[in-house]
C-alpha cells in the first residue's frame, strides 16, 4: 500500500524534517509526504533538492481567511500549533487519498509502519496514548492523555467530522501554555474516543517511544531489528519510531543534546542512529545552501559542556552528547 503522510516545518526543523524523511525512505516502499513548508528559506531549500516522493505545500497556497485571523492572536509555535489539524484536512480535501498520517518533524522511524495500519484498518482516527510511567501519571492533566506525535485520519464521514472539529477548536483557542482544561492542539485530543466514532487507540508500545516513557523500556537488538522489552510486564515489542522532543542542536560544536535520562542502550541502539542521519541532512543541506547549515543549531555554553557525556560518531565530524545522570 501507499503510505500517505504529512507533516509541516520551517527552517529551524529543516534537519529534523530530513531525517524523518531518509528515516521513511529506509522502511517505507512506497509512500508520498506532504511538507507544509513553513518559511520561504524551508521550501526554497528543498526545493533545490527536489527529493523524490515529496509533495511541497507553500504556506500561503495553504493559509485561509480562518487561519489568517487566528495567525494575529498567537505566537510562532502557537500559529504552528494551529496549522496542524488544518494540513490533514487540506490534503484530504484537496487528494484521491483514502486516508493520511499526520507526523510531528522530530520522528524517526526505525521500520515499518505496516503494523500500526494494521491495528488501525477498522477505525477512521488513530491516536496514541503518552504513556506516562505511573509517577508522572498526572502530566496527562496538563499536556493530554494523547500525543499528536503521529495520528491517522480516513476519507470518511467519521475521520472528516474529527478533523473539523478539531480545526475548529484550535482556530478558537490554541496557545503553548494549559488553561481551562486545554493545552496547545493536544488536550483536545483526551475525549475523541467517547466524542467520535471509530477511534483507533493504538496499543502498539513501539509507536511514539519518546523520553517521556522510554525509562518503561529496555531494548535490544537481533538481526537488524530493535526489540523493546516493556520492564513491568516483560512484553517484547519491536521499535517502530521514537519521537526525539527536546532534540537540540548545538551550533559551535556541531552537537546534540537531548531532554531525559538516557541509557546504554538507548544511546547505542536508537540515538546513534539518528544523529548519524541528522548529520547527512546537514551535509546535503549545505550543497544547497551554506547558510542554511545553522538553521535551528544553538550556541553551547561552558555550563553545559561540563554537564555531558561525550560520544563520537564515525570519524568524529559530530558528537552526540548526552546527560550523564543515572545512566
Amino acid at each position: 500500500m501507499t503510505y500517505n503522510f504529512c507533516t509541516l516545518f520551517d527552517k529551524n526543523y529543516l534537519v529534523k524534517g530530513l531525517a524523518l524523511y531518509y528515516s521513511l525512505l529506509e522502511n517505507c516502499p512506497d509512500f508520498v509526504l506532504w511538507i507544509l513548508c513553513m518559511d520561504t528559506e524551508t521550501y526554497t531549500i528543498l526545493s533545490k533538492m527536489g527529493l523524490p516522493k515529496i509533495i511541497l505545500i507553500k504556506l500561503e497556497d495553504f493559509e485561509d481567511k480562518e487561519l489568517l485571523k487566528a495567525k494575529g492572536n498567537r505566537t510562532l509555535v502557537e500559529y504552528y500549533f494551529t496549522c496542524t489539524p488544518s494540513l490533514p484536512r487540506y490534503i484530504l480535501k484537496n487528494e484521491n487519498v483514502e486516508s493520511v498520517a499526520y507526523l510531528d518533524a522530530d520522528l524517526y522511524f526505525y521500520s515499518s509502519p505496516e503494523s500500526i495500519y494494521k491495528e488501525f484498518s477498522n477505525s477512521s482516527v488513530m491516536i496514541i496514548p503518552h504513556r506516562f510511567p505511573q509517577e508522572h501519571k498526572n502530566l496527562e492533566n496538563t499536556k493530554g492523555i494523547y500525543n499528536v506525535g503521529m495520528l491517522i485520519f480516513k476519507n470518511n464521514k467519521y475521520g472528516l467530522e474529527c478533523l473539523e472539529w478539531w480545526r475548529k477548536s484550535c482556530l478558537e483557542w490554541c496557545h503553548n501554555y494549559y488553561e481551562d482544561g486545554k493545552f496547545g492542539d493536544q488536550l483536545y485530543l483526551n475525549d475523541w474516543p467517547k466524542r467520535f466514532k471509530e477511534i483507533c487507540v493504538l496499543q502498539n508500545l513501539g509507536a511514539n517511544v519518546a523520553s517521556w516513557n522510554v525509562k518503561q523500556y529496555s531494548f535490544h537488538k537481533e538481526t537488524n531489528v530493535i526489540y523493546g522489552n516493556e520492564k513491568s510486564t516483560g512484553k517484547i515489542f519491536h521499535l517502530i519510531f521514537y519521537h526525539f522532543h527536546g532534540f537540540k542542536l548545538y551550533k559551535i560544536f556541531n552537537t546534540v543534546k537531548t531532554t531525559g535520562v538516557t541509557t546504554k542502550d538507548v544511546r547505542n541502539l536508537i540515538f546513534k542512529k539518528y544523529l548519524e542521519t541528522a548529520r547527512e541532512a546537514v551535509s546535503e543541506i549545505k550543497k544547497c545552501n551554506n547558510q542554511s547549515l545553522f538553521y535551528g543549531f544553538e550556541k553551547s555554553h561552558k555550563y553545559f559542556i561540563r554537564k555531558i557525556k561525550k560520544i563520537a560518531l564515525n570519524n568524529g565530524k559530530m558528537l552526540a552528547y548526552f546527560h550523564n545522570k543515572k545512566s
